[in-house]
Formats: structure tokens, sequence, C-alpha cells
């Protein structure tokens, strides 16, 4: 009997053949960003100094009357918009794109989305 493969462990794998070739630099950090059930998280991280430089996510205290729920695209479009705003204020303007090994679509497109919007470039 052949077993269906586990979806959390094929994603690990997706994101470590991403990760391979995709690296943050001072000038171009890497846009991460984790999606769990509940809620999702984004960081914007400098690999050469193995720094975090700008994190949001629908915990933080900013969001927390705005977003009704924390687990659809709303929420993740505040959290998008809340990311490239800080970014900015730290005077990030361009980063690169990880979406963690989960397909480009729903909540991780609705984060991109909105980071691109408030003026980030990726």
């Amino acid at each position: 009997m052949i077993q269906k493969p586990n979806k959390k462990i094929t994603r690990v794998k997706r994101h470590m053949r991403i990760r391979r070739r995709l690296t943050g630099t001072t000038e171009r950090p890497r846009l991460c960003v984790y999606r769990s059930n509940k809620h999702i998280y984004v960081q914007i991280i400098d690999d050469s100094e193995a720094k975090t430089l700008v994190a949001a996510s629908t915990l933080d205290k900013e969001l927390k009357g705005k977003v009704e729920k924390s687990w659809n695209r709303d929420g993740a479009k505040a959290v998008g918009e809340l990311v490239a705003q800080r970014a900015k204020e730290k005077g990030i303007d361009s980063v690169v794109f990880d979406r963690g090994g989960n397909i480009y679509h729903g909540r991780i497109a609705a984060v991109a989305e909105a980071a691109r919007e408030a003026g980030l470039n990726f």
C-alpha cells in the first residue's frame, strides 16, 4: 500500500528547495511569510547578517481592533500593509519574496499584493 505524502513535510521540502537559490542581502532583504491555521507571520530578514529587520503578524496590537478574523484574506492583507509600512520607516524599498513553500494563492498572495500596493518592490 502506498502512503499519501504528509502535507507539512512536502511544504518544508519545497521551502528548502526554494531557499537554496533565494537569499536576502543588505540591499534587498528577504520577505518571509509563515502561515498557520489561525495566524499569518511576516518577517523581513537580512540573511547576510542573520537579522530580522522588520516583523508583523496578526497577533500585533496594532491589528487587534482592525482585523475581525486573523485566518482570512483580510487579516493577511492587513499584515502585508503593516509590514510594508514598517519597512518604509526603516528605509527598505525592495525585497525578495519568500512564500515559505506555500502555494502563491489565498492568504500568501494577499500579503504580497498588499505589500506591493503599500510600496514594497518585488
